[in-house]
């Protein structure tokens, strides 16, 4: 009980921001994670690079401020996993339609 206490009232414990923000960052990777059984032709570049370095940056913070944000560190490298990956899917999704205009060309 002494710990579950402890916990409660810490710094980064439920009453605090350093707790519930990145318990709602979580929406973000939950979210990453659902897009990617969708087709890649339904990503947005530009918004998968910004949610990359939007997660970078939070990275940053989570390990700079103190106390130091585990929980935030780890909501923001799943994300920036997540995003690297629907932006590779992109990637290669671009690749692949730029090939096809090619032989329709040639």
């Amino acid at each position: 009980m002494n710990y579950f206490r402890a916990f409660l009232n810490s710094p980064v414990g439920p009453k605090t921001t350093h707790f519930w923000g990145p318990m709602a960052n979580w929406g973000f990777v939950i979210s990453g994670v659902m897009d990617s059984q969708k087709p890649p032709d339904a990503i947005s570049g530009n918004m998968t690079s910004v949610l990359c370095v939007y997660s970078i940056l939070c990275m940053r913070f989570a390990w700079m401020v103190r106390p130091r944000n585990y929980l935030l560190l780890a909501c923001h490298a799943s994300n920036e996993s997540v995003q690297l990956y629907q932006f590779s899917r992109w990637i290669k999704h671009q690749r692949y339609l730029s090939q096809k205009e090619e032989n329709i060309s040639s």
